[in-house]
């Protein structure tokens, strides 16, 4: 498949992951954790808009984390760089996906002693939906709403070793949309029919890594 095809199969993926819901004031703002922080830089600017008192940088070691301390440790170093108060930062630096994202920020919330009832969670805009889809369904007495860095297909893809590893976690999170739901893993969700066509014209042409096995 030639890169404008990908391009063009990708960007449809892209579309139906972003979900485009209206900000408003909650109660704490849920930054998961990756190597991307621009998603840091955006819950430190929720948060200083006034949009929630509280920020949570969850996440310890993934896959792919290339940091050499937790992911949740470096966001907050990047909140606190952007003027944010360290004591209203609150760091789960444990988890390693996004179901203990939600599980191990839900037990430290009980312990410290927060009773939180609503969140902004921010994560990159290619996993803007299977992070609320699992919200959804691991953690269903809240209310929560999603939200990304303001970055476009193009400006990401023009980086083509960037674009190929984030295209692979798009389709892997497309095929999870799909079956974990079945699992209980998280809220079951429709999948356009182009939507899905477009992620198994990827999956063949070789975006497969992170595909369920």
């Amino acid at each position: 498949m030639e890169d404008t095809q990908i391009d063009e199969n990708a960007k449809i993926v892209w579309d139906y992951m972003l979900m485009h819901q209206e900000l408003r004031k909650m109660d704490a703002i849920f930054a998961l954790g990756s190597n991307d922080v621009r998603t840091a830089e955006k819950a430190a600017d929720l948060y200083k808009e006034g949009l929630a008192p509280y920020i949570i940088c969850s996440r310890g070691f993934g896959k792919m984390t290339k940091f050499d301390k937790p992911e949740a440790e470096v966001f907050k170093q990047v909140i606190l760089a952007r003027g944010v108060p360290e004591a209203v930062v609150i760091t789960e630096p444990l988890a390693t996906n996004t179901g203990e994202n939600i599980l191990f920020t839900k037990k430290l919330l009980k312990e410290l002693g927060h009773n939180f009832t609503s969140f902004i969670l921010v994560q990159k805009p290619y996993m803007e939906r299977r992070t609320f889809a699992t919200f959804k369904k691991q953690w269903t007495e809240p209310e929560c709403i999603v939200t990304s860095p303001l970055v476009s297909y193009e400006e990401d893809s023009k980086d083509k070793i960037f674009r190929d590893k984030f295209i692979a976690v798009m389709v892997g999170d497309l095929i999870r949309i799909k079956e974990y739901s079945k699992l209980g893993f998280q809220i079951e969700q429709e999948i356009p029919a182009d939507v899905w066509e477009a992620g198994q014209k990827l999956l063949c042409t070789g975006f497969d890594k992170y595909n369920i096995k």
